[in-house]
């Protein structure tokens, strides 16, 4: 079974000094691609270099993270599109999207917060726009928003992913017939979250798309533990399960979606 991780982050084992271990367990189950996402100006130019020394084992992305939108959120996305001006260009730009999940009590701030990742988001979007790259979606509990703002871009949802897909049915229908992608981590593992069943059966085998999210989000029956890219195994095996496919089948699909979308 072959394998690609299309979303993960690999700043916080290359600072564990453990990077070279992650991938070669990695490897050993299969995954023999990943994609290492940027989520802010301290990770962006770690990751070119990653997708440099290990060339066509590691692509990468660029973006801020609406989490790590600040009131000079304007002097980071001003140094997004250089990235695509170099011989090692990223294959989306992303993470960005909107993050509604930790936002404070307090309406005045928590309204302050949400204009400025709007705006961020609207200019990240311009950029992919101008760049005609993909994009990857971080939408938590602002799916409507998101949409919105899409749609307002101008931009081909044919290049749009929801990473991280925690939506029920509906909102998969409404990303399916827009034409956009979603991609599924070891959220699916998880008994508590069987609605995203429903969902990945409605996004389908022609449109199965896997990721990790490590460090994060670690399946079952490891969750508790660390994740890393080699835990994608687990994910597939359920989504194999929820589709009725073999675990072939779901390493052909995904594979072949995920080069399609990114351009690998």
């Amino acid at each position: 079974m072959h394998l690609i991780d299309s979303h993960c982050h690999l700043k916080s084992f290359l600072d564990k000094e453990n990077l070279d271990e992650i991938l070669f367990r990695g490897r050993d189950n299969g995954v023999y691609k990943l994609i290492t996402v940027g989520t802010n100006s301290q990770d962006w130019e770690c990751y070119q270099n990653l997708s440099e020394i290990y060339s066509g084992d590691i692509y990468y992305t660029v973006g801020l993270h609406p989490c790590y939108v600040s009131e000079t959120w304007i002097n980071e996305v001003e140094q997004i599109a250089k990235f695509w001006s170099s011989p090692q260009k990223p294959q989306a730009l992303g993470e960005i999207g909107l993050d509604y999940f930790r936002l404070p009590q307090n309406s005045t701030k928590a309204s302050s917060i949400r204009t400025l990742q709007q705006k961020c988001f609207e200019s990240q979007l311009k950029i992919a726009v101008e760049l005609g790259c993909p994009v990857v979606i971080h939408s938590r509990h602002a799916f409507d928003d998101c949409v919105s703002i899409i749609n307002e871009s101008g931009i081909d949802w044919s290049k749009v992913i929801f990473h991280c897909f925690s939506e029920g049915p509906k909102e998969a229908e409404r990303l399916l017939k827009l034409g956009g992608k979603a991609s599924f981590t070891g959220l699916i593992t998880y008994e508590a979250n069987g609605v995203l069943n429903q969902s990945l059966k409605i996004m389908g085998k022609n449109n199965l798309i896997l990721e990790t999210d490590s460090p994060y989000l670690t399946p079952i029956p490891l969750r508790g533990k660390r994740n890393e890219p080699a835990n994608i195994k687990y994910t597939a095996i359920k989504a194999a399960q929820i589709l009725n496919l073999s675990l072939e089948d779901v390493s052909n699909f995904s594979v072949t979606n995920t080069i399609d979308f990114f351009g690998l």
